[in-house]
């Protein structure tokens, strides 16, 4: 598979300096989701057939197939108590290394497996760095049980921190909606700009029918940015 744009040489950039900088022979690690990370993958597929060793649980059912098809071996969560490294992308990103994901209704495995991880490190094109988060949607993931009452409660919560009638909506629409690959559901919020993100986060867990929230806070410890013409920075945040 080959880069078709100067944003999928970007991301190969950052996957492979983040092959090159922070994996050793015989690691455990997390492998993230979205074309970020699957571009990882398969590079770190092209290390394995060269007889690197390395272990990784997939964040998603859609990683876990590239893996299967470039031949990186594969672990399940059970089977570990802790990951050396997880290696995954943002849907947005900021200076402090605080992200939204969720964009390939993933967020909860890949929250999972971060925290499983001794460090996490994101990976990025350089067009997902912003100054403040919430231009991109952030995603809620919810059961389908009350889900409209949970919407309701959310929008609660958005208005105590100022926002009023942010836009709410079920991922793929009422009538056909897409859910995680734990059965959920996925509500993408639009707030357009998130001023206090570690202090918004841990509220969602309060509202009983959020399973998980796509705000990443104090989670990455570094950050690869790679560039169309093949460079990558590490920025530790």
């Amino acid at each position: 598979m080959q880069p078709k744009t100067e944003q999928d040489k970007a991301k190969i950039a950052a996957g492979r300096k983040a092959i090159e900088h922070y994996l050793k022979d015989g690691m455990q690690i997390g492998l993230g989701s979205g074309t970020t990370s699957h571009w990882f993958v398969r590079a770190l597929g092209e290390k394995v057939r060269d007889g690197f060793k390395i272990a990784g649980v997939p964040t998603s059912n859609a990683t876990r197939a590239v893996a299967l098809e470039v031949g990186v071996p594969l672990l399940d969560l059970n089977d570990v108590t802790e990951l050396e490294v997880t290696i995954d992308g943002p849907d947005e990103v900021d200076s402090r290394g605080r992200m939204i994901k969720g964009g390939g209704a993933c967020l909860l495995w890949e929250k999972m497996v971060a925290r499983a991880s001794k460090r996490m490190v994101c990976i990025a094109d350089d067009t997902k760095l912003v100054k403040t988060l919430g231009k991109f949607p952030l995603p809620i993931e919810v059961i389908r049980f009350g889900w409209k009452n949970t919407a309701y409660q959310l929008q609660k919560l958005f208005r105590e921190f100022g926002y009023a009638d942010v836009p709410i909506k079920i991922r793929g629409g009422e009538a056909n909606p897409i859910q995680t690959d734990s059965a959920h559901y996925i509500l993408d919020c639009s707030l357009q700009e998130i001023g206090d993100p570690d202090r918004l986060a841990p509220r969602f867990n309060e509202i009983p029918g959020v399973v998980e929230h796509g705000l990443f806070v104090g989670i990455a410890n570094e950050i690869v940015f790679g560039h169309p013409n093949g460079s990558a920075d590490v920025v530790v945040v």
